[in-house]
């Protein structure tokens, strides 16, 4: 099913135990992920990056540093959400560290159990009324497998990272990153079950890289 290819293409090696209280319900997800990299500092000096990977399909790009570096707090808080027995989007990029809502905009009861892709460490299972939300915060970077017990056609994927630049490249591989400070950064892109990397120098104006 398409779900599940979802899961298999991006994934890499390399009854419910909780109950959520109700809270009121928002709008819905996104129906696709986007990029957060819009919630990075624009410190001074700030670049783009422009890219473009040989994807075997969907292709998942995070530009890492290579020091240490403190960024901001996101601006916005991701969200994935359950409508018409469906999670949405399919693919969620949350920051680690950062909390991500879950919602259950449906008219039944859904629970969320989410676990590790690599580990297959049980990240939280809970049970989301209608109407209600859940918050949880990622402490690990990667994939994880998101499913729902009570419908086992429900599944999703959550990509964790600790850096604020992650993206989905375009179905012509392209992929751009804006509001990216000097110094040295990799590139990672997770496609067809295969993890690329190329280290890259910003400096100002537009640094260009491509993956292979």
């Amino acid at each position: 099913m398409k779900q599940a290819a979802l899961v298999a293409a991006i994934a890499i090696a390399a009854a419910c135990s909780q109950r959520a209280e109700p809270t009121p319900s928002r709008d819905a997800a996104a129906p696709a992920a986007a990029s957060s990299a819009a919630a990075a500092a624009t410190a001074d000096g700030a670049a783009r990056v422009v890219g473009k990977v040989q994807a075997s399909g969907l292709a998942v790009i995070a530009l890492e540093p290579k020091t240490a570096r403190a960024f901001p707090p996101q601006d916005d808080k991701p969200v994935m959400d359950q409508v018409g027995l469906t999670f949405g989007p399919e693919l969620l990029l949350v920051r680690t560290g950062e909390p991500v809502e879950f919602r259950n905009n449906d008219d039944t009861l859904h629970n969320v159990n989410v676990k590790d892709e690599q580990t297959r460490e049980q990240a939280f299972n809970v049970a989301i009324p209608t109407g209600s939300a859940y918050e949880h915060t990622f402490r690990r970077d990667g994939f994880y497998r998101v499913g729902c017990d009570i419908h086992p056609a429900m599944a999703a994927s959550i990509f964790a990272a600790s850096t604020p630049f992650t993206t989905l490249a375009a179905t012509d591989g392209s992929f751009e990153f804006d509001g990216v400070p000097p110094g040295p950064w990799t590139v990672t892109v997770y496609t067809g079950g295969k993890r690329l990397q190329k280290d890259v120098q910003v400096t100002g104006g537009t640094t260009a890289v491509d993956v292979e």
